[in-house]
Protein backbone atom coordinates (compact mmCIF):
# COMPACT_ATOMS: atom_id res chain seq x y z
CA UNK A 1 0.00 0.00 0.00
CA UNK A 2 2.74 2.32 0.76
CA UNK A 3 6.00 2.23 -0.80
CA UNK A 4 9.85 3.84 0.17
CA UNK A 5 9.19 6.38 -2.62
CA UNK A 6 5.85 7.38 -0.77
CA UNK A 7 7.50 7.86 2.86
CA UNK A 8 10.13 9.72 1.30
CA UNK A 9 8.13 11.90 -0.45
CA UNK A 10 5.99 12.27 2.52
CA UNK A 11 8.75 13.47 4.59
CA UNK A 12 9.67 16.70 2.09
CA UNK A 13 6.02 17.49 2.81
CA UNK A 14 6.30 16.98 6.54
CA UNK A 15 9.10 19.42 6.55
CA UNK A 16 8.15 22.01 4.14
CA UNK A 17 6.30 25.07 5.30
CA UNK A 18 3.93 24.33 2.24
CA UNK A 19 3.52 22.65 -0.58
CA UNK A 20 5.51 25.24 -3.05
CA UNK A 21 8.40 24.85 -0.73
CA UNK A 22 7.92 20.98 -1.15
CA UNK A 23 7.55 21.24 -4.57
CA UNK A 24 10.75 23.08 -5.11
CA UNK A 25 13.02 21.00 -3.15
CA UNK A 26 11.67 17.88 -5.34
CA UNK A 27 12.21 20.03 -8.45
CA UNK A 28 8.83 19.21 -9.27
CA UNK A 29 5.47 21.43 -9.93
CA UNK A 30 2.95 22.66 -7.38
CA UNK A 31 0.15 20.87 -8.82
CA UNK A 32 2.34 17.47 -9.44
CA UNK A 33 3.12 17.45 -5.48
CA UNK A 34 -0.80 18.12 -4.92
CA UNK A 35 -1.88 15.50 -7.21
CA UNK A 36 0.71 12.79 -5.83
CA UNK A 37 -0.38 13.97 -2.24
CA UNK A 38 -4.08 13.32 -3.24
CA UNK A 39 -3.39 10.12 -4.67
CA UNK A 40 -1.36 9.24 -1.61
CA UNK A 41 -4.05 9.83 0.78
CA UNK A 42 -6.51 8.58 -1.23
CA UNK A 43 -4.64 5.12 -1.06
CA UNK A 44 -4.25 4.91 2.75
CA UNK A 45 -7.86 5.86 3.29
CA UNK A 46 -7.03 9.42 5.93
CA UNK A 47 -6.48 12.94 5.68
CA UNK A 48 -2.60 13.51 5.94
CA UNK A 49 -2.45 17.34 5.98
CA UNK A 50 -5.25 19.97 6.57
CA UNK A 51 -4.28 22.93 4.49
CA UNK A 52 -5.15 26.68 4.89
CA UNK A 53 -4.01 29.35 2.51
CA UNK A 54 -0.62 30.58 4.06
CA UNK A 55 0.73 26.90 4.94
CA UNK A 56 0.23 23.02 5.91
CA UNK A 57 -0.35 21.36 9.11
CA UNK A 58 -0.39 17.67 9.80
CA UNK A 59 -3.12 16.02 11.08
CA UNK A 60 -2.93 13.32 13.60
CA UNK A 61 -2.59 10.85 10.86
CA UNK A 62 -0.06 12.79 9.10
CA UNK A 63 2.51 12.94 12.28
CA UNK A 64 2.20 9.27 12.79
CA UNK A 65 2.79 8.43 8.64
CA UNK A 66 6.17 11.49 8.91
CA UNK A 67 7.87 10.02 12.47
CA UNK A 68 7.40 6.30 11.58
CA UNK A 69 7.96 6.19 7.78
CA UNK A 70 11.10 8.66 8.92
CA UNK A 71 12.56 5.51 10.95
CA UNK A 72 11.03 2.92 8.45
CA UNK A 73 13.75 4.87 5.34
CA UNK A 74 16.20 5.28 7.86
CA UNK A 75 16.32 1.66 8.68
CA UNK A 76 16.00 0.48 4.62
CA UNK A 77 19.05 2.91 3.73
CA UNK A 78 20.81 1.15 6.52
CA UNK A 79 19.83 -2.14 5.38
CA UNK A 80 21.17 -0.91 1.74
CA UNK A 81 24.51 0.45 2.61
CA UNK A 82 24.62 -3.10 5.08
CA UNK A 83 24.38 -5.31 1.61
CA UNK A 84 26.07 -3.11 -0.03
CA UNK A 85 29.19 -3.05 2.74
CA UNK A 86 29.01 -6.58 2.07
CA UNK A 87 30.14 -6.54 -1.53
CA UNK A 88 32.73 -3.84 -0.57
CA UNK A 89 31.47 -0.60 -2.02
CA UNK A 90 30.11 2.78 -0.73
CA UNK A 91 26.41 3.51 -1.71
CA UNK A 92 23.45 5.17 -1.00
CA UNK A 93 22.03 9.08 -1.07
CA UNK A 94 23.90 11.59 1.01
CA UNK A 95 22.85 15.03 1.72
CA UNK A 96 25.23 17.61 2.66
CA UNK A 97 24.77 21.11 3.42
CA UNK A 98 28.09 23.88 3.62
CA UNK A 99 28.17 27.53 3.40
CA UNK A 100 27.60 29.47 0.04
CA UNK A 101 31.29 30.56 -0.47
CA UNK A 102 33.38 27.73 1.26
CA UNK A 103 30.83 25.09 -0.32
CA UNK A 104 31.76 26.62 -3.92
CA UNK A 105 35.32 26.64 -3.29
CA UNK A 106 36.17 23.54 -1.02
CA UNK A 107 32.85 21.03 -0.50
CA UNK A 108 31.41 21.21 -3.97
CA UNK A 109 34.65 19.63 -5.64
CA UNK A 110 35.22 17.20 -3.45
CA UNK A 111 31.57 15.98 -3.99
CA UNK A 112 32.22 15.42 -7.66
CA UNK A 113 35.51 13.89 -6.68
CA UNK A 114 33.52 11.62 -4.32
CA UNK A 115 31.10 10.07 -6.95
CA UNK A 116 33.99 9.20 -9.49
CA UNK A 117 35.36 7.04 -6.05
CA UNK A 118 32.16 5.65 -5.44
CA UNK A 119 30.04 5.81 -8.08
CA UNK A 120 26.88 3.88 -6.26
CA UNK A 121 26.35 7.17 -3.98
CA UNK A 122 24.36 9.94 -4.83
CA UNK A 123 24.71 12.87 -3.41
CA UNK A 124 23.00 16.49 -2.66
CA UNK A 125 24.51 19.21 -1.83
CA UNK A 126 22.47 22.44 -0.61
CA UNK A 127 24.98 25.67 0.08
CA UNK A 128 23.05 28.21 2.86
CA UNK A 129 24.96 30.64 5.27
CA UNK A 130 22.35 29.94 7.89
CA UNK A 131 22.52 26.26 8.56
CA UNK A 132 20.12 26.91 11.73
CA UNK A 133 17.33 27.48 9.46
CA UNK A 134 18.06 23.83 7.73
CA UNK A 135 16.13 21.18 9.50
CA UNK A 136 18.40 18.20 10.77
CA UNK A 137 16.96 15.92 9.07
CA UNK A 138 17.60 16.90 5.83
CA UNK A 139 21.14 16.63 6.51
CA UNK A 140 23.27 13.87 6.59
CA UNK A 141 26.55 16.14 6.60
CA UNK A 142 26.82 19.78 7.92
CA UNK A 143 30.21 22.02 7.29
CA UNK A 144 29.75 24.74 9.35
CA UNK A 145 32.76 28.01 9.80
CA UNK A 146 32.39 29.61 13.11
CA UNK A 147 32.39 29.35 16.96
CA UNK A 148 30.47 25.64 18.06
CA UNK A 149 27.39 26.62 20.25
CA UNK A 150 25.98 24.10 22.46
CA UNK A 151 24.41 21.56 20.70
CA UNK A 152 23.44 17.60 20.91
CA UNK A 153 24.88 16.69 17.49
CA UNK A 154 28.83 15.29 17.37
CA UNK A 155 31.13 17.63 15.65
CA UNK A 156 34.61 16.94 14.09
CA UNK A 157 37.01 19.13 13.31
CA UNK A 158 38.15 19.79 9.02
CA UNK A 159 40.49 22.50 9.33
CA UNK A 160 41.86 25.39 11.26
CA UNK A 161 40.43 28.70 10.13
CA UNK A 162 41.16 32.33 11.57
CA UNK A 163 39.10 35.30 10.83
CA UNK A 164 41.24 38.05 9.66
CA UNK A 165 40.60 42.21 10.23
CA UNK A 166 41.78 43.79 6.93
CA UNK A 167 41.58 46.82 4.18
CA UNK A 168 42.92 47.49 0.42
CA UNK A 169 45.72 49.50 0.31
CA UNK A 170 43.66 52.27 -1.03
CA UNK A 171 41.64 52.82 1.83
CA UNK A 172 44.28 52.91 4.28
CA UNK A 173 46.02 55.57 2.20
CA UNK A 174 42.74 57.58 2.66
CA UNK A 175 42.16 56.96 5.74
CA UNK A 176 44.88 55.36 7.77
CA UNK A 177 45.16 51.90 9.88
CA UNK A 178 43.54 51.97 13.04
CA UNK A 179 46.19 51.35 15.92
CA UNK A 180 43.51 49.89 18.96
CA UNK A 181 39.99 48.27 18.54
CA UNK A 182 38.21 51.15 19.31
CA UNK A 183 38.92 53.11 16.64
CA UNK A 184 37.18 51.41 14.45
CA UNK A 185 34.57 53.75 15.30
CA UNK A 186 35.70 56.05 13.18
CA UNK A 187 36.09 54.06 10.40
CA UNK A 188 33.90 52.80 7.33
CA UNK A 189 33.28 49.11 8.30
CA UNK A 190 31.44 46.22 6.13
CA UNK A 191 29.49 43.26 7.49
CA UNK A 192 28.69 39.77 6.24
CA UNK A 193 25.50 38.58 7.84
CA UNK A 194 25.69 34.83 7.78
CA UNK A 195 24.64 32.20 10.47
CA UNK A 196 22.17 34.42 12.24
CA UNK A 197 25.47 36.01 14.20
CA UNK A 198 25.38 39.32 15.61
CA UNK A 199 27.80 40.68 12.97
CA UNK A 200 28.29 44.09 14.32
CA UNK A 201 29.75 43.58 17.30
CA UNK A 202 33.43 42.64 16.42
CA UNK A 203 35.95 41.14 19.71
CA UNK A 204 39.59 41.68 19.54
CA UNK A 205 41.52 39.41 22.14
CA UNK A 206 44.71 40.96 22.80
CA UNK A 207 48.71 38.94 23.71
CA UNK A 208 46.83 39.11 27.80
CA UNK A 209 43.79 37.33 26.57
CA UNK A 210 42.03 40.39 27.39
CA UNK A 211 39.02 40.99 25.39
CA UNK A 212 37.81 44.62 23.71
CA UNK A 213 34.41 44.83 22.17
CA UNK A 214 33.67 47.06 19.65
CA UNK A 215 29.45 47.75 17.97
CA UNK A 216 30.27 49.02 14.77
CA UNK A 217 28.11 50.84 12.39
CA UNK A 218 28.29 49.28 9.01
CA UNK A 219 28.72 51.69 5.49
CA UNK A 220 27.80 48.12 3.87
CA UNK A 221 26.84 44.68 4.34
CA UNK A 222 25.65 41.59 2.60
CA UNK A 223 24.71 38.29 2.45
CA UNK A 224 27.05 37.11 0.47
CA UNK A 225 31.07 36.56 1.43
CA UNK A 226 32.35 37.26 -2.26
CA UNK A 227 30.69 40.67 -1.54
CA UNK A 228 32.17 41.54 1.22
CA UNK A 229 35.54 40.65 0.24
CA UNK A 230 35.02 42.57 -3.47
CA UNK A 231 33.81 45.96 -1.51
CA UNK A 232 37.47 45.60 0.34
CA UNK A 233 39.06 45.06 -2.23
CA UNK A 234 37.90 47.91 -4.41
CA UNK A 235 38.80 50.09 -1.44
CA UNK A 236 35.43 50.70 0.39
CA UNK A 237 36.13 49.92 3.72
CA UNK A 238 37.46 47.93 7.09
CA UNK A 239 36.16 43.90 7.14
CA UNK A 240 36.35 41.00 8.91
CA UNK A 241 36.58 37.90 7.16
CA UNK A 242 37.62 34.19 7.23
CA UNK A 243 41.62 33.52 6.67
CA UNK A 244 40.29 31.35 3.69
CA UNK A 245 38.32 33.61 2.08
CA UNK A 246 41.04 36.13 1.82
CA UNK A 247 44.60 34.40 2.32
CA UNK A 248 45.59 34.93 -0.97
CA UNK A 249 44.74 38.57 -0.85
CA UNK A 250 47.47 39.26 1.72
CA UNK A 251 49.93 37.02 0.13
CA UNK A 252 49.67 39.56 -3.04
CA UNK A 253 49.38 42.59 -0.86
CA UNK A 254 45.81 43.25 -2.36
CA UNK A 255 44.31 43.67 1.16
CA UNK A 256 46.63 43.97 4.13
CA UNK A 257 45.83 43.07 7.60
CA UNK A 258 45.11 44.74 10.65
CA UNK A 259 45.46 45.38 14.30
CA UNK A 260 48.31 42.19 14.11
CA UNK A 261 48.41 42.80 17.94
CA UNK A 262 44.93 41.45 18.52
CA UNK A 263 43.12 38.64 17.04
CA UNK A 264 39.61 37.63 16.54
CA UNK A 265 37.76 34.63 17.97
CA UNK A 266 38.73 31.71 15.50
CA UNK A 267 35.98 30.35 12.98
CA UNK A 268 37.46 26.92 12.60
CA UNK A 269 35.98 24.72 9.86
CA UNK A 270 33.78 21.76 11.67
CA UNK A 271 31.24 19.16 10.25
CA UNK A 272 28.27 18.39 12.15
CA UNK A 273 27.11 14.59 11.76
CA UNK A 274 23.89 13.21 13.81
CA UNK A 275 25.34 10.59 16.25
CA UNK A 276 23.01 7.63 14.67
CA UNK A 277 24.03 9.34 10.83
CA UNK A 278 27.77 9.25 12.16
CA UNK A 279 27.71 5.35 12.42
CA UNK A 280 26.85 5.98 8.06
CA UNK A 281 29.97 4.37 5.38
CA UNK A 282 28.94 6.62 2.96
CA UNK A 283 29.09 9.91 6.14
CA UNK A 284 32.99 8.61 7.11
CA UNK A 285 34.10 7.88 4.13
CA UNK A 286 33.10 11.87 2.58
CA UNK A 287 33.82 13.19 5.58
CA UNK A 288 37.34 11.15 5.55
CA UNK A 289 37.79 12.83 1.66
CA UNK A 290 36.94 16.39 2.64
CA UNK A 291 39.22 16.24 5.66
CA UNK A 292 42.14 15.14 3.16
CA UNK A 293 41.13 17.43 0.56
CA UNK A 294 41.80 20.14 3.46
CA UNK A 295 45.16 18.21 4.61
CA UNK A 296 47.76 20.42 4.48
CA UNK A 297 45.38 23.24 4.75
CA UNK A 298 45.02 25.02 1.05
CA UNK A 299 45.02 28.45 2.79
CA UNK A 300 48.08 28.10 4.45
CA UNK A 301 49.83 26.43 1.91
CA UNK A 302 53.30 28.24 0.57
CA UNK A 303 51.56 29.54 -2.30
CA UNK A 304 47.82 30.10 -2.02
CA UNK A 305 45.87 30.28 -5.33
CA UNK A 306 43.74 32.22 -6.50
CA UNK A 307 39.97 32.18 -5.61
CA UNK A 308 38.58 30.44 -9.13
CA UNK A 309 36.38 33.65 -9.84
CA UNK A 310 36.55 37.27 -11.59
CA UNK A 311 36.28 40.23 -9.21
CA UNK A 312 33.18 42.16 -9.86
CA UNK A 313 33.75 46.18 -10.40
CA UNK A 314 32.72 48.14 -7.87
CA UNK A 315 34.36 51.26 -8.60
CA UNK A 316 36.95 53.24 -5.94
CA UNK A 317 35.41 55.04 -2.60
Amino acid sequence: MISAADLDFFDIIARSPSLAAAAREMGVSPSAVTQRLQDLEKRVGVRLLERSARRITLSDEGELLATRGRSISDDLAELGETLAARRGVVAGHLRVVAPLGFGRRYVAPVAAQFLVEHPEVTIDLTLSDRLGRVPEASWDVAVHIGEVRESSLVAQLLAPNERVLCASPAYLARHGAPTQPTALLAHRCIVLRENDEDVTMWRFIDPHQDVTQVRIEPVLASNDGDVVRDWALHGHGVIVRSEWSVASDLARGALVRLLAGYRLPNADVIAFVGARKGRSARTNAFLKTLRESLSPVPWRAATTPAPPRERRRFGNA
